[in-house]
């Protein structure tokens, strides 16, 4: 099983930094994708807030998902960062494997 995990970061730094962690120190990702603007529209402590962000989206194994959420939870300057987790429904079987290939090394 795969997934696409959403997260939002304050900037591109924050952002290639995190994608950093996933896919190379860590190996529980795959692929991130960067959108380097989308604007989020939410209410925070009562206040309606309105804000620039970049959107990584995270390819990786469903088995991975715990180990994905405990790094951004770690690693992201939010003290509560938006982590989405969408079970991926069909895929290209290639690519599927060789996100199976590139992730949770120690599970298999």
């Amino acid at each position: 099983m795969f997934s696409i995990c959403y997260v939002t970061t304050p900037t591109m730094k924050v952002a290639s930094s995190l994608s950093k962690i996933l896919v190379q120190t860590h190996q529980v990702a795959a692929c991130v994708n960067i959108i380097p603007s989308v604007v989020s529209v939410y209410q925070w402590e009562g206040e309606l807030k309105e804000d620039t962000e970049c959107l990584m989206m995270i390819k990786t194994q469903t088995s991975c998902i715990k180990d994905v959420v405990n790094l951004v939870k770690t690693n992201h300057p939010y003290d509560c960062p938006e982590i989405i987790s969408i079970p991926m429904g069909e895929g290209y079987a290639p690519y599927l494997d060789w996100i199976s290939r590139q992730t949770c090394p120690s599970s298999g």
